[in-house]
């Protein structure tokens, strides 16, 4: 025999006091029975558990998958047929389908391909009737000068590799606006989950210029002990999670983030970033497939570049770019042009407020230009014509093309420019020497900070590391302490 909640204040308050679903069951059950006089059933055996505690996570788990599967809505569209011409849909999960005597097959492609949103030209002018998200003046030059940072870094720290001071580096060249103007729409609280071309965002939150340096030449103060490759950022402190060089797999890991940021009823969202060649990953349709069905408030950002190393995207898929892919799994998908950084601010912003305030994941995709090589390790002449690199080097330049707009509203000048350029070149250069001449991580902290009370296979991979050091000085570094 079936019970009603609509019926059963003492049920619900029952399960208020045992289980804490008062909060879950108003939104999703006890406004709309008040209101349009809907049951929710729990069966006898359900209720019969509500008193006994072996039996309350069952309960709780039943109750609360029947209030995630009732928040799922399907698009209108599916529901509006009618009920009654039974012999003309079906009523299948999801929502009705419409039963059509003519086989259709759906076209592999659009006839046109998804429009790019887009706010200034390549001139940086704004373009008639723009949809475009205001943007101050104190806003729009820390934009700017943190663009300028990121580029004068990338320059700085390639140098740096190419004169075997640091071991590795890859730049952001050509990608300043999604790096800077993503960060800027965000909030602190936002968790964000990097590939490894977002320096930017944590240059936005505050990660130092030195603490950039101590991370790149692998020192003592490095928050990773030395234990990371260069580029390879993290930061706790601000909500950053390290870089990890596996593609894709931050994927699924941001859509677990944004469901738990979405149990705590957090005003945040996760955000995670990956390229075109990440989108071929099994982790980036999982991931997907995940947040849609979870609800999850996580915004997708691909950074189609063009390139995946040396795979062009006319190898990587066949389809209309990566935008295309998330109204295959039920997500709002967007494409923005990424070298307009009023136009990436705008779209995140947007996103941002869709996905806490609705409960969805969101999926950007910017299409930009890596115009410097895909890393140290890398010379990407040798698959792409030179005269390409230079036309997005200096006629689609996103930071040049934010210039032109700030300094039409008068927000910046020359004068700005040369001297802000000199200070942050010098304030790096201090920043590498400093790095540079700073004391090594000790060989002990290779083994540390995984387990609470080391095992002693890892105690005896220590010694036996110290023995072969001991034994074989010149072929390791004598500035790291053993």
């Amino acid at each position: 025999m079936a019970l009603c909640m609509r019926k059963s204040p003492k049920l619900i308050n029952l399960l208020k006091y045992r289980m804490g679903l008062f909060d879950m069951i108003t939104p999703c059950f006890w406004n709309s029975t008040s209101s349009h006089h809907q049951e929710f059933p729990v069966k006898a055996p359900i209720a019969h558990n509500l008193g006994n505690p072996d039996k309350d996570l069952s309960v709780k788990t039943t109750l609360f998958s029947a209030c995630r599967f009732k928040s799922t809505k399907p698009e209108k569209q599916l529901n509006s047929l009618n009920d009654a011409d039974d012999n003309k849909v079906l009523d299948f999960p999801g929502g009705k389908v419409r039963f059509s005597p003519k086989m259709t097959f759906i076209s592999e492609s659009p006839e046109e391909r998804t429009q790019c949103y887009r706010v200034l030209d390549d001139n940086g002018q704004l373009i008639l009737g723009s949809n475009l998200v205001q943007v101050g003046e104190e806003l729009a030059v820390k934009m700017y000068t943190d663009m300028i940072t990121l580029q004068t870094m990338d320059t700085l720290f390639y140098e740096a590799q190419r004169q075997g001071r640091i071991s590795f580096y890859l730049t952001t060249i050509g990608e300043e606006a999604i790096n800077i103007a993503t960060a800027a729409a965000l909030t602190a609280d936002d968790h964000v989950f990097p590939q490894y071309r977002e320096p930017g965002v944590l240059l936005w939150r505050g990660f130092t210029l030195q603490e950039f340096a101590n991370q790149c030449f692998v020192n003592k103060a490095d928050h990773g002990k030395g234990r990371q490759m260069p580029v390879h950022y993290g930061s706790n402190k601000h909500n950053y999670f390290t870089v990890s060089s596996t593609i894709a797999t931050q994927l699924p890991h941001a859509v677990g983030a944004a469901y738990a940021l979405k149990m705590d009823r957090k005003d945040a969202c996760a955000v995670t970033y990956f390229g075109d060649g990440g989108s071929s990953e099994g982790d980036f349709h999982a991931a997907l497939n995940f947040a849609a069905v979870l609800e999850a408030p996580v915004i997708f950002i691909c950074r189609n570049n063009g390139w995946a190393i040396s795979t062009p995207t006319s190898d990587q898929f066949r389809s209309d770019g990566v935008v295309v892919r998330g109204s295959a799994y039920g997500v709002q998908s967007i494409r923005v042009d990424g070298n307009d950084a009023l136009a990436i601010y705008g779209a995140v912003h947007a996103a941002r407020k869709m996905a806490i305030t609705e409960h969805r994941p969101i999926l950007i995709e910017a299409l930009t230009y890596r115009v410097g090589h895909h890393s140290t390790s890398d010379d990407s002449t040798k698959y792409r014509p030179v005269d390409e690199i230079e036309w997005w080097k200096w006629a689609r330049d996103p930071v040049t093309r934010f210039r032109k707009w700030i300094e039409s509203k008068y927000w910046w000048s020359s004068e700005a420019e040369s001297e802000f350029r000199s200070s942050v070149r010098q304030q790096l250069l201090h920043a590498i020497q400093v790095a540079e001449k700073a004391e090594k991580p000790p060989v002990a902290d290779i083994f540390t900070d995984v387990y609470d009370v080391p095992p002693s296979n890892l105690h005896e991979q220590e010694k036996l590391l110290r023995e072969t050091i001991r034994r074989h000085p010149r072929d390791y570094p004598s500035d790291v302490p053993a």
